[in-house]
């Protein structure tokens, strides 16, 4: 099975779960027929799937995975200010790393708005249908939603990490507040508390909170350098933390920090 019949098959079978999508038209386009089958990913519920859904996604989205290109977190160039920390702007999808933080919401399933920008939407779409039904069993285990400043591990799958660690950063709604501070210093202690319980050498932290829930940029990036600081003081098992920014805004605020 070629790349594009393994596109096509995924689609198909995904159609064929839903009685609203039976039937639709696949597009000719190759763009959008990716930019469909990721659209079913994302608002598909945490359903099982059968074994050779998941043997053909895998294969499909590693080989996506390696046409993209991935970038090894161990030979990115540490900041001047700690030699265990690296601020590299790019895709985090697209890093190698034992884990990568996901910014997530309080249910914790991923974003199902469909090709959603979120980092959220962006790991779920990457990692594959497994990552959800991870979560989800996590979830239904807990049986409540995910309080602000905790974290999840979940394996990766898809991902060229090893783990996804998922964690809920604080809502700014309004004015920014001490508890907003201290809930997203919170996040930042649990993701490498459990880094380093796992005995983890490397994380990547995405920008948490400063997307959809309008968490000030630049304040958020010296919460997130101060609490990794303090951390690593205490530990020392994790070697390397990495700082992954999007935008050039955040890459300026950061290099700025960090150099």
């Amino acid at each position: 099975m070629t790349h594009n019949e393994k596109l096509l098959y995924l689609t198909q079978e995904l159609l064929s779960e839903s009685s609203q999508y039976k039937g639709m038209a696949i597009p000719s386009d190759i763009g959008k027929q990716k930019r469909l089958l990721r659209t079913l990913m994302n608002i598909r519920e945490p359903l099982p799937i059968t074994r050779e859904f998941q043997e053909i996604q895998d294969q499909y989205l590693s080989e996506e995975a390696t046409e993209k290109g991935i970038v090894d977190g161990n030979e990115l160039p540490a900041s001047k200010l700690d030699s265990r920390l690296v601020l590299w702007k790019g895709d985090i999808t697209a890093l190698k790393a034992d884990a990568i933080v996901n910014a997530a919401n309080s249910k914790l399933l991923g974003c199902f708005v469909p090709c959603h920008s979120c980092v959220d939407n962006i790991i779920h779409s990457v990692s594959g249908i497994q990552l959800r039904l991870a979560c989800h069993g996590i979830m239904e285990g807990q049986g409540h939603e995910e309080p602000t400043g905790r974290a999840k591990i979940t394996p990766a799958f898809n991902l060229p990490s090893d783990y996804v660690i998922h964690t809920v950063g604080p809502i700014v709604s309004g004015r920014l507040t001490e508890t907003h501070c201290s809930q997203l210093a919170d996040c930042y202690k649990a993701c490498l508390g459990l880094a380093s319980e796992k005995k983890l050498k490397s994380i990547a932290f995405c920008c948490i909170s400063t997307g959809q829930f309008q968490f000030p940029h630049g304040r958020a990036a010296e919460i997130a350098v101060q609490t990794v600081q303090e951390f690593l003081k205490e530990d020392s098992q994790i070697e390397r933390v990495i700082f992954n920014v999007f935008q050039d805004e955040d890459y300026e605020i950061y290099k700025r920090i960090l150099e």
